[in-house]
């Protein structure tokens, strides 16, 4: 496994207005893994402060190897940034960290998939998806790992745009945080067992 950082960054809209929203669920799961991992987000960056931060970050090793040492490093990140140009902010990261786009992870809404189900890929489509779509026009490849946490079709002719945009149901906010917590545990499998080992774990029904 290479000894660089993984950076797994969560997608949403900044502000508080926005905090309780279906596309911000990809920062409500950074929370659960900074919460995890005892670290708090800020805007240093390798010891030196950003004069104009477009992300939060925060350092840590996440999970735990076979015979109980510290998992990977990572680097935690959400974009100060609006969802449709979330990109900036990615590609900077990754290039500050050294980290390659195979080693780049990318927690968002996912509206194909139902409500509480998490799927993993890499590569492949960005669905209509603005804040994945702006990752892949600056990193130049879709070649990075998705934890696509899922967040259902909305209800009748209900925009999508509008439905992303509005907090969760009330009939969905028993589940969510389990479903925040299960997308935490799927990032955590992929920086520790692989992709394809963390994909049989998330896909295959019990």
């Amino acid at each position: 496994m290479s000894d660089r950082p993984w950076l797994v960054v969560g997608l949403g809209n900044p502000g508080p207005q926005y905090a309780g929203n279906r596309h911000n669920v990809g920062q409500m799961v950074l929370d659960e893994l900074a919460r995890r991992t005892g670290v708090t987000f800020g805007s240093r960056v390798g010891g030196l402060l950003s004069r104009r931060p477009q992300a939060v970050v925060a350092e840590a090793r996440l999970g735990t190897l076979a015979g109980g040492a510290p998992g990977p490093r990572v680097v935690l990140a959400k974009p100060t940034t609006y969802m449709n140009v979330s990109g900036g902010p990615v590609v900077a990261l990754a290039r500050y960290f050294d980290v390659p786009p195979e080693q780049v992870v990318m927690v968002h809404d996912e509206l194909d998939i139902p409500f509480a189900e998490v799927r993993l890929k890499i590569g492949g489509g960005e669905g209509g998806h603005n804040g994945l779509r702006d990752t892949t026009k600056a990193l130049g490849t879709k070649d990075y790992v998705r934890v696509r946490v899922g967040v259902g079709r909305p209800p009748g002719r209900t925009d999508a745009a509008d439905f992303v945009l509005r907090d969760f149901a009330k009939a969905e906010l028993k589940d969510l945080p389990w479903l925040v917590d299960a997308a935490a545990d799927a990032v955590e499998a992929v920086v520790v067992d692989g992709l394809e080992k963390a994909q049989l774990r998330f896909h295959t029904k019990s």
